[in-house]
Formats: C-alpha cells, sequence, structure tokens
C-alpha cells in the first residue's frame, strides 16, 4: 500500500517529497501513524479493567469510577473541537509531535494521582492531548491516493481499535504486576519515543496559504459552519455519536458485569477479554475495502444494524460467557466497520478542510462516547445488566433511524465531492 500525493491538486497541497521512495511512500510510514495513533489514545482506555481496583485504591464510589471512563470520552472531545482544527493552519507534523510530547506528560500526572479528583482531572487532560491520533488521520488521507484512501484511513484507524483494546489489556496485566499506575507510566515513555519518530519519519508539510490571516477563534467558527454547512457531515456525525454511545454502555459496563457473580474476574482476565474486540479491526478493514469500490451506505446500513442486534445476544450473556463473547464481537464489528463508512463520506466533502470536518465529527462521535459511559453507570446502579442492553440497543436502534432518514433526505442530492462515497 503506498502512500503518495492526492491527485485533487487544488485542495490537497503535498509537497514533491511524499512522491514513491520518499519517506512518506511505502507501508512503513503508515503503520508507524498507525502504532502511534493506537498509544497515543490506549491511555484514555487504561481504567475501564481496573475501575473496581481503582475504587478500592482510592476509596471512591461506582459512580465516580465511572466518571473516570467520562471524564477520558469528554476530555478527547473537548480535545477534538479545541486542538484537532489546528491541523488546518499548522504545520501538521510539529503539531502532532507537541501533542503527543504533552500527552506523556499529563500520562505522567495521572500516574501519581494521590485521589480520585486529581486522578479524573489528569485522565481529562491526557485525553485532551491524545487527539494527536486525530491530527494523524487526516496527514494520513491527505498522503494517500483517492483510490487507496480507504484503505490507508482504515489502517491508521485500526491502530487507534487495537491501541484502545491493547490499553485496556495491558493495564490489567501490568496492574497485577506492579499496580494500577504502572500502565500510565509506560505509556508515557512510548508516547515520548512515538513522538521522535513521528518527528524524523514523517515529511513537513507546507502551512496552507491562509492560516497566517485565520485567527484561533476564526478556525473553530469555521469548524462549526462546516456543520452548518455540509449537511452529510451533521447527518454523519449524528449516526456516528449514537453508535459511539452505543458501544461506550458495553465497554463501560462490562466491566462491572465480569466483576461480579457469576464470573467474578480480575482486572488482568476482563482486559484479555477485551482482545475478542481485535475482531473489529477485520470489520473495518473489509468496510475499507467497499468504500474504495463506492459501497459505503452498504457497509453504513448493514453496520447499523448489527449494532442493534448485537444487544440480543449481550442480554443472554449476563449468566453465559459465549453469548457474551459473541455480542461483543458483533459489537466490534459493526462499530467499526460504520465509523470507517462514515469517516470515507466526510473526508470525500473539502479536502482542504479534512482536519476541522474530523474535529466536527469526532468531537460529536466521543460526546456520543461520553454521554453513553455516563448513562451506562447511573443505568446499571439501577437496572443492572438488563437496563443496560436495553439502553445500547436504544442507541444502536438510533443510529440506524438517522442512516435511513440521511438516505432519504440526501440520496438524490447529488452533493459535489461526495458522489463517489454515496452509493
Amino acid at each position: 500500500m503506498a502512500l503518495s500525493p492526492s491527485t485533487d491538486k487544488t485542495r490537497d497541497r503535498v509537497p514533491s517529497r511524499t512522491s514513491a521512495g520518499s519517506p512518506a511512500s511505502g507501508r512503513g510510514p503508515v503503520l508507524l501513524m498507525a502504532l502511534a495513533s493506537g498509544l497515543s489514545v490506549a491511555g484514555n482506555y487504561f481504567a475501564q479493567p481496573l475501575l473496581d481496583v481503582i475504587e478500592r485504591d482510592l476509596h471512591i464510589g461506582v459512580t465516580a469510577a465511572g466518571l473516570i471512563v467520562t471524564a477520558a470520552q469528554a476530555g478527547y472531545a473537548l480535545g477534538l473541537i479545541l486542538l484537532v482544527p489546528l491541523g488546518d493552519v499548522l504545520e501538521r507534523r510539529r503539531l502532532a509531535v507537541g501533542l503527543f510530547a504533552l500527552t506523556a506528560f499529563f500520562l505522567l500526572a495521572t500516574a501519581v494521582a494521590p485521589n480520585g479528583p486529581l486522578l479524573i482531572a489528569g485522565t481529562l487532560l491526557a485525553a485532551l492531548t491524545s487527539v494527536g491520533a486525530q491530527v494523524v488521520v487526516p496527514f494520513a488521507a491527505t498522503l494517500a491516493a483517492p483510490e487507496e484512501r480507504g484503505r490507508v484511513v482504515g489502517l491508521v484507524m485500526s491502530g487507534v481499535l487495537l491501541g484502545g483494546l491493547a490499553g485496556r489489556l495491558a493495564s490489567g496485566a501490568l496492574s497485577e504486576l506492579g499496580g494500577w499506575r504502572t500502565a500510565y507510566w509506560v505509556n508515557a515513555l512510548l508516547m515520548v519515543v512515538m513522538a521522535v519518530l513521528l518527528h524524523s519519519r514523517l515529511p513537513r508539510l507546507p502551512r496552507p496559504r491562509e492560516a497566517a490571516a485565520t485567527s484561533y477563534t476564526g478556525l473553530l467558527r469555521s469548524t462549526l459552519a462546516l456543520l452548518r454547512q455540509e449537511p452529510l457531515l451533521r447527518w454523519r456525525s449524528a449516526v456516528g455519536a449514537f453508535s459511539m454511545a452505543s458501544y461506550s454502555v458495553q465497554l463501560t459496563a462490562l466491566t462491572f458485569l465480569l466483576t461480579r457473580s457469576p464470573f467474578g474476574w480480575n482486572a488482568a482476565a476482563i482486559g484479555l477479554f477485551g482482545l475478542l474486540g481485535v475482531i473489529g479491526v477485520m470489520g473495518m478493514n473489509v468496510a475499507a475495502r467497499l468504500s474504495d469500490r463506492g459501497r459505503v451506505q452498504v457497509v453504513s446500513g448493514t453496520a447499523a444494524a448489527l449494532l442493534t442486534l448485537a444487544w440480543l445476544p449481550l442480554l443472554a450473556g449476563e449468566s453465559s460467557l459465549p453469548w457474551l463473547a459473541v455480542g461483543v464481537i458483533a459489537l466490534n464489528i459493526a462499530q467499526q466497520a460504520g465509523l470507517n463508512s462514515c469517516q470515507n463520506v466526510i473526508y470525500a466533502l473539502r479536502p482542504e478542510a479534512r482536519n476541522r470536518i474530523n474535529s466536527g465529527f469526532m468531537t460529536l462521535f466521543f460526546l456520543g462516547g461520553a454521554t453513553g459511559a455516563a448513562l451506562a453507570s447511573v443505568v446499571w446502579s439501577r437496572a443492572g445488566w438488563d437496563g443496560v442492553c436495553l439502553l445500547g440497543a436504544s442507541l444502536a436502534a438510533g443510529s440506524l433511524l438517522l442512516w435511513v432518514l440521511e438516505r432519504l433526505r440526501t440520496a438524490g442530492a447529488g452533493k459535489p465531492g461526495a458522489a463517489a462515497v454515496t452509493r
């Protein structure tokens, strides 16, 4: 899979050094971006299999423990709206490297947090700057040839997915070795290494011509303006928010379920169980290939339907590990395939504004995740697993309904720049 400058020369201005044989060509830089993106977001998922351990160690309640997950989602959403748009006016490599370095610093602050409030604050700040991953994704989309964009974005986003899964697994395993803080120390060191590698291996792209004349507040206003101006961006942001809310309900409540009877698992076992989500990478890669062939809407509809149906085996999984595994696998495949299809739609809209488009979409996407995590903690404490499954299925059905409405409203609109991804 080769990276090359976009053929849209009027919009994607990539210097000649990104041609074949340059540092930006071949699988190496793409894999580096995938690995770096995964490590950047991994810290946002460390707490999920450790909620019981953290709750006991810091003497906080279940609701407060659930707020750690909410803080990670909310901090990421804030970073998406406040920091990611800068990629359209600042040199992207420098921005990404700076955000990776800041994430390392805040991970260290989280590792030494003596109480719940400071842990939540550290989690929020580390998540805020971990959006360096979402600066790297449109960077990769810009370097990719249009006919390979879906696969390149899919590969980098697979790194993000695997980072979340590896974060849960590593935190559980490392907590058994050196306590729950160990994962934060290790990830901080790895983030410093990634910052150095990104600086040395990725090309430096020129700043857009309009950058000098664009103020920060003007940049944020233009991000909001894109949501107003692009109907497909609004629809896909809503679809993504509901789907991520449903997915986040499962991520949060699953830990509470697995620590109790009939399972009674420890943090390491819960993290290991999370490896089932690796199968979601398969869903994303298949979706990427179909998207490159113009079948985005087939992927979108199928993913939204599967996301809804996945809650049936999850409901049966309250006392059955096989059904629980089937539900988790189905939910992961549906979520990642749906995300990839949404990204392929929105990245075709305005290549010169990909960071701002990604910012608007991902902000709403992770706000949906934060809402789902918060609702899951409340519903679990009041209605148990049955209530959690009803909540998750309702949110997933909302994403399916929104996709249907999008097709009814926009199928015949013939939006310029999106024709290739509306079938």
